[in-house]
């Protein structure tokens, strides 16, 4: 008996009550079992699967097995990785305050590797995502982008080549490992167009293939930023082998590291909020949606696989259509 009601309130009795409650809720993840593990194949997967992989693939991957996947399940035997296992692995991860988005990306990286045990023959199936309990959705955060304005003010404030590289990222939506893997050749100024054909991982700067298939794509080169481009070129752009866009004064690939903290110097001249090289790529999404541009049109310009990722990621977007329809919605409800 804890007490009178009066004395003891309901959060205070949950709290006092929760490891006896947890004891019941979370199914506890069950002891090793012979045969081949986890993380026996994880050794494998590292030395004949990981090779293969983009490095961010690879780095995101070890990131979810060192901290998440080998702690919980290492040890276990790969036929014991049973759906209800996964369920109880989800529960201790939910228990552990990871989000939802975060859990699904832990889980993506068990199910790949176990896919790989499937192909190899180790196990007959692999885990029923479908029927896994995941945790709710927290309260989301909107990401830190910059508006039209702000770009302008960055652009006029900065030397070349960020002030030409500052404004291909906002115009074009691009990442910025795309921007930095540009090349010459890539720009066509005949059909006006930008070819992205590369991206430049940040921890290796090698050259990689685009994050996705749609990734790879021609955007369209506008008047005023054809211009811009044709005068870097003659006046800013240094010669290199590779044949870069934009270089250091090595004639080497720029580091992602140092165009962010310089960045970041600029925006405190400014006086500008903090964000990351990212807020360019929003502000562009963001600008388009809020002017009426179709989701669609959005989609192939941001080379979202597909068009809900594009609603999902700027759903707090509100565009001059959805206005001018709620606006009228409003006259016929109320009579203005």
């Amino acid at each position: 008996m804890l007490g009178a009601v009066k004395h003891v309130s309901k959060l205070e009795a949950i709290e006092t009550f929760r490891p006896y409650l947890d004891a019941v809720n979370l199914v506890a993840i069950p002891k090793p079992k012979a045969g081949r593990t986890l993380a026996r194949l994880v050794e494998e997967w590292e030395n004949s699967v990981a090779p293969t992989l983009k490095p961010t693939t690879v780095r995101a991957a070890k990131s979810h097995l060192r901290t998440h996947i080998i702690p919980a399940l290492g040890e276990m035997s790969l036929m014991a990785i049973t759906t209800r296992n996964v369920q109880a692995f989800v529960s201790a991860l939910a228990a552990k305050g990871l989000s939802r988005k975060s859990t699904e990306n832990v889980l993506q990286t068990l199910a790949g590797l176990l896919k790989t045990a499937k192909a190899w023959k180790y196990i007959p199936e692999v885990f029923d995502r479908a029927a896994l309990s995941l945790p709710r959705e927290g309260e989301k955060k909107e990401e830190r982008f910059f508006t039209a304005e702000q770009v302008k003010l960055i652009v006029e404030a900065s030397e070349e080549p960020y002030s030409t590289l500052w404004a291909l990222i906002s115009i074009t939506g691009c990442r910025a490992g795309e921007i930095l893997g540009l090349k010459t050749g890539d720009l066509d100024f005949d059909k006006r167009l930008i070819r992205i054909r590369r991206t430049l991982d940040h921890a290796t700067r090698t050259m990689q293939a685009p994050k996705s298939k749609s990734s790879s794509a021609d955007l369209p080169m506008p008047d005023i930023l054809e211009k811009r481009l044709r005068t870097f070129l003659a006046k800013h752009w240094r010669t290199n082998e590779a044949d870069l866009l934009f270089c250091n004064s090595k004639g080497k690939p720029m580091q992602r590291d140092k165009v962010a903290y310089k960045l970041q110097d600029t925006l405190r001249s400014l006086g500008i909020e903090k964000a990351a090289l990212h807020a360019f790529r929003h502000m562009a999404a963001s600008e388009l949606l809020e002017h009426g541009v179709a989701p669609a049109v959005v989609q192939r310009q941001m080379r979202h696989s597909d068009s809900r990722i594009t609603l999902q990621k700027y759903s707090h977007v509100i565009g001059d259509a959805q206005r001018r329809a709620v606006d009228s919605l409003a006259g016929r409800v109320l009579g203005i």
